[in-house]
């Protein structure tokens, strides 16, 4: 996955006058509202009299010297062609696999595609073990084999959601586990008394009851021997979640995988063996971290290929 800084994205936005506020790891949000963002975008094509065509359902691209692209509109027709049409993240906006099947047509690789930041299930067993606790959040770190995020954690009536969850999703691959440090950055006192008071301050007293019994350790502290208290510590940092799936593309913010980057020309964005036919924003095999830098990968792709055309 590429990664990339969102300081053009923050030019553009201020130009525009739209308040904004950085959260942690820099991530960005509007402080009113995404339609914002919006009228942005509305406002630049404007200013560079670019036409904006709604209601048009594309049935057909084909390539002749020109592409022609025909719709329920008319045909287009025009020597260039760029493909800015998404991802699968939350059809209800009226995300489509459109882009994949133009690829497809020109024999350009795809990555296979699936959700990304977004919640985690559980299976059956931790559903009725934390799901009671929906709505209980926790300062953790998150962990799989190739990332790590240390943000809040979101128990959900159906798993575990929260920015560490959502940014740990991108990497997380069905059948692996995911290890959070429940205590990040404390060191845990052996002592019973010091560390149910640490437990305490940290936790919810309902997550910290609920955890201590699902991981097989009593409410009497008093009777924990030093062997009880270092595997209760070490749980503590370590605790392992094996989710069952994900909410899918209906909650995802953003589609991992998607057109193999390899077909692509990092300059321009043209397909390499198809000369003119361009691919930018979240349709490429792109992903980005919370706050901003998948907006700014979109704006950044989008440059390269409008200067290009």
């Amino acid at each position: 996955m590429t990664r990339y800084t969102p300081l053009d994205f923050v030019a553009l936005m201020e130009k525009h006058g739209i308040p904004y506020h950085e959260k942690t790891l820099s991530q960005l949000f509007c402080d009113r509202s995404a339609k914002d963002i919006l009228a942005l975008l509305i406002d630049e094509c404007r200013e560079v009299q670019a036409r904006i065509v709604t209601g048009c359902e594309v049935s057909e691209v084909r390539h002749a010297g020109c592409f022609t692209v025909e719709t329920n509109l008319g045909d287009f027709v025009a020597p260039a062609l760029v493909i800015a049409t998404g991802g699968l993240s939350i059809p209800k906006l009226g995300a489509t696999d459109l882009g994949y099947r133009i690829a497809k047509q020109f024999g350009i690789r795809i990555v296979p595609c699936r959700p990304a930041l977004v919640p985690l299930t559980f299976g059956p067993a931790d559903r009725r073990t934390y799901c009671e606790l929906a709505g209980v959040a926790l300062d953790v770190t998150a962990s799989t084999a190739d990332g790590q995020f240390r943000e809040k954690m979101l128990i959900t009536h159906r798993g575990l959601s929260g920015p560490a969850i959502l940014q740990i999703s991108s990497y997380w691959r069905t059948g692996e586990e995911i290890v959070t440090d429940l205590a990040p950055g404390v060191d845990l006192p052996a002592d019973a008394v010091l560390l149910k008071e640490a437990l305490h301050a940290r936790w919810p007293h309902r997550f910290l009851q609920r955890w201590l019994a699902a991981n097989g350790f009593p409410n009497d502290w008093r009777g924990l021997s030093k062997r009880d208290l270092a595997a209760l510590s070490s749980a503590a940092h370590a605790w392992r979640v094996l989710p069952q799936g994900t909410e899918g593309f209906e909650k995802a913010e953003v589609t991992a995988g998607g057109i193999d980057t390899d077909e692509i020309s990092s300059q321009t964005m043209q397909a390499r063996r198809v000369p003119g036919l361009y691919f930018i924003g979240e349709v490429l095999d792109v992903t980005g971290h919370l706050g901003g830098f998948n907006f700014q990968w979109a704006w950044s792709s989008g440059h390269a290929a409008g200067v290009a055309v």
